[in-house]
């Protein structure tokens, strides 16, 4: 395992500081660099080769990667932050197996051994409702992975056979011996009036599940409905 050091600082918006000793580096997502030391040397690349940039963009991921590198002779820090409320959550792969899935986008950074590719697709809804994938990351290695949640992380530990139905946008990750499908919601009025989506994520343990209480998704969609009310077009007085 890469052994580096780090702290969460936050409690609303949360940040990642890694404190890198001289040629120590870890790979994060573009964009999401708050400050670095002097002697911290930032490259933009694939990370490995087209291959595995191709890998993190079927799995819903940019094809680039930024690369932070302590150069110097003494410590230097590494701040790393999402670009919207949350928390950030670290997984340690070497106590998953060496393996975790997570939703797309969930990615914050890592550390260099651990390598990101597209994990399990389930098809939602086949044929009448489009069959739209739902497409989860892959990771893979020894090392930490740090994912970003939004708004609220929520952590349960099933039981062997125990179930969880959780909304798809707020699953975030689980285990790999935890056992998921995507089924459609019971009924007819659900779907319609109930304000949720149209499928749940079923899981059965044993195995961890990580969920998050404020998809972006959801937040996209609340802030574009109280935008549009100030933004419409206001009618013309005929009188």
């Amino acid at each position: 395992m890469y052994d580096i050091t780090y702290t969460i600082h936050g409690t609303s918006m949360e940040i990642v500081e890694f404190s890198l000793f001289p040629g120590q580096f870890i790979q994060a997502e573009i964009g999401s660099m708050i400050y670095m030391g002097d002697s911290v040397e930032m490259k933009t690349g694939t990370g490995g080769g087209i291959w595995k940039g191709l890998k993190r963009k079927l799995a819903g991921e940019r094809f680039l990667v930024s690369q932070f590198k302590n150069r110097g002779i003494e410590k230097a820090y590494v701040g790393i932050g999402s670009y919207y409320p949350g928390k950030i959550q670290m997984i340690n792969l070497g106590a998953h197996d060496g393996v975790y899935y997570t939703q797309k986008r969930a990615f914050l950074c890592a550390t260099p051994d651990v390598d990101i590719s597209i994990g399990v697709t389930k098809r939602l809804g086949a044929g009448f409702f489009g069959g739209e994938g739902f497409i989860l990351q892959k990771y893979t290695g020894e090392g930490m992975v740090f994912i970003h949640a939004g708004g609220t992380i929520i952590r349960k530990v099933l039981n062997h056979d125990e179930t969880l139905q959780v909304d798809t946008g707020c699953l975030l990750g689980f285990s790999p011996t935890v056992d998921y499908n995507i089924r459609m919601v019971s009924g007819i009025m659900n779907p319609i009036f109930g304000g949720e989506g149209l499928f749940l994520a079923h899981l059965r343990g044993p195995g961890e599940v990580i969920m998050q209480s404020l998809p972006f998704s959801r937040l996209a969609d609340n802030l574009y409905a109280v935008m549009s009310q100030f933004t419409a077009t206001p009618q013309k007085d005929e009188g």
